[in-house]
């Protein structure tokens, strides 16, 4: 068989590891978009949308696989010298329209956030009904499928190793959703930490759009965010929100010191 070559194993273990590292976003996304669903629906919610979307992504990856050359040429320019330039492709309005929704959710999300006044008893968003969630949750998958498959594309064109690589990595994401969903009900402070991690991943989706775009605005070049320093601005995310939580907790702690020793 064509997939069991030592060349298409090795770039088949090399996808499978681009897969899951670029499919952290997404399953970050479907855990926190899963949680405006009903309740009792959640974990039937994160089930169906990742199905769907792995098989929609495989027939995406048929189409651009196919398509390519349409693909990559582009849909129309803007030349409007001094303010806004570039040549727009499919894939590059998909970039930036999924990075600006992307964007706006994870702002809009914050803002709930900060409006909540009482901690203890905190008002929940109303829920969407199941079905848009899964909407959602499909549409933004194929957004950040192609990010994916374009990258995969680069590495092999034999669409069994590709294809075999998304369904191992939706496969891995049927079996990680409901525990990070569950660690972030249980963990709730941490879900301000994922939204932000969601926001630079819209930046980072525009900022990408923009350079295959070749776009310029007021005169400056829109470049792309390399994944190195994307991956190093999640780490410090993440470190400074473990320190604070620790530093924290020690205040807490100090402060029931203090109050028992002013009592006694």
């Amino acid at each position: 068989m064509e997939l069991l070559t030592v060349a298409n194993a090795a770039n088949l273990g090399v996808l499978i590891f681009l897969q899951a590292v670029l499919g952290f976003d997404n399953l970050l996304y479907i855990s926190i978009e899963s949680q405006r669903a009903p309740v009792e629906k959640r974990e039937q919610v994160r089930r169906a949308g990742i199905l769907i979307a792995l098989v929609l992504r495989i027939v995406l990856l048929f189409v651009i696989m196919t398509l390519l050359d349409r693909f990559s040429a582009p849909f129309f320019s803007v030349h409007w010298t001094g303010v806004v330039e570039g040549d727009f492709t499919f894939a590059t309005i998909v970039f930036l329209a999924g990075g600006a929704f992307l964007m706006y959710t994870a702002l809009k999300e914050i803002s709930h956030l900060l409006a909540i006044e009482h901690l203890d008893s905190p008002v929940e968003a109303a829920p969407k009904s199941a079905a848009r969630v899964v909407a959602m949750i499909v549409t933004m998958n194929l957004i950040f499928s192609f990010d994916s498959i374009l990258s995969a594309l680069a590495i092999t064109k034999v669409f069994a190793v590709l294809a075999t690589a998304i369904v191992i990595s939706g496969l891995m994401m049927l079996l990680l959703a409901d525990r990070v969903s569950a660690f972030i009900e249980r963990n709730r402070k941490y879900e301000v930490l994922g939204l932000f991690i969601l926001l630079i991943v819209g930046v980072v989706l525009l900022g990408e759009g923009g350079h295959v775009a070749h776009l310029t605005l007021a005169g400056f070049r829109v470049e792309a965010m390399s994944k190195t320093t994307f991956y190093f601005a999640i780490s410090v995310l993440v470190v400074v929100d473990l320190l604070q939580s620790r530093y924290q907790a020690k205040l807490a702690r100090q402060r029931r010191i203090q109050a028992a020793t002013a009592i006694a």
